[in-house]
């Protein structure tokens, strides 16, 4: 039977081997929790479809189903194309009216945040047609008007079918407004008293074009949050965000995540440790071999 002293070395033995079993160590990389693309759309920084990707500036902006879509509170718009090198998002909204094609009039709705993250560029042109000669844009606030690489709004009428029909109801053209973003921004379709919209992008390369030809949607105007993710990516990690506290976290597999980078950068697998254990890997060692010089004695 063994004496009190042997006992008390084995237990201290056998606690030595459960404390260093029970220690978690990182585990090894695996694949990043956040999808990467959306059909033939690659999702990079600062964009997420998964929640806790990307930059919290642009949270639950993005949706993934069959196609990628931006989402506002006006609706669903289909992202036809990022351009991560010019910072700019392309999107159409399938309910819009175009040259070819007449729909019943809606507003373009964003929310303040995404009205300051990721605008309509200054070359997205907004055309309010079949306007009453009563709109605000045709009388106090007419400076909201304007004409872009030489065309007025007057050729929509002509050049376009889904528009002509204005124009043969009244038999000539009723009133109408280029304008920016802005404008329908503090102005919904209703006050601006047009019952239609649709918009151009590109406009600054349209001059001897024809309406025909024009690119119809609304390009978008993103900046890339200076955050560190640079060094998160060269770890290995994808950059994205804690999903309550919104801080920025470098997510290094589906279940370890750091605060700058992934493991062997300047935060290594014994930091984790050092977090979750009071314990250290020195610590237990020394206690293992004096269990072991115990048991032995």
């Amino acid at each position: 039977m063994p004496t009190v002293a042997q006992a008390a070395r084995l237990i201290t033995f056998k606690l030595s081997i459960f404390i260093i079993a029970t220690l978690q160590l990182p585990p090894a990389l695996s694949l990043t929790p956040c999808r990467t693309s959306c059909g033939s759309i690659a999702i990079n920084y600062p964009f997420g479809i998964d929640d806790g990707c990307g930059a919290p500036q642009f949270r639950s902006m993005l949706n993934c189903s069959t196609d990628l879509f931006f989402l506002t509170p006006s609706g669903g718009y289909k992202v036809q194309h990022i351009d991560y090198d010019k910072k700019t998002m392309t999107i159409y909204d399938p309910a819009m009216s175009t040259c070819s094609i007449l729909q019943p009039r809606h507003d373009f709705i964003m929310t303040e945040v995404q009205s300051v993250t990721i605008p309509p560029t200054p070359d997205t042109v907004f055309a309010l047609l079949n306007c009453s000669i009563d709109s605000p844009v045709l009388n106090h606030y007419k400076n909201l008007c304007f004409d872009f690489s030489g065309h007025s709004c007057d050729e929509l009428y002509g050049a376009c079918n889904a528009f002509s029909v204005f124009h043969l109801l009244t038999n000539s053209s009723p009133p109408c407004c280029f304008t920016g973003y802005d404008t329908v921004k503090f102005m919904k379709m209703n006050i601006l008293d047009c019952t239609h919209y649709t918009t151009v992008v590109n406009t600054d390369n349209l001059r001897g074009i024809g309406p025909l030809d024009w690119v119809y949607g609304i390009k978008l105007s993103f900046t890339v949050p200076k955050t560190g993710c640079e060094q998160c990516s060269r770890s290995g990690g994808t950059c994205g965000y804690d999903t309550e506290t919104e801080v920025m976290t470098c997510l290094c597999s589906s279940s370890t995540n750091y605060t700058r980078e992934c493991a062997g950068g300047s935060i290594s697998a014994c930091d984790r440790i050092s977090r979750h254990s009071p314990w250290t890997f020195f610590h237990v060692a020394i206690l293992l071999v004096l269990s072991l010089l115990l048991v032995i004695q």
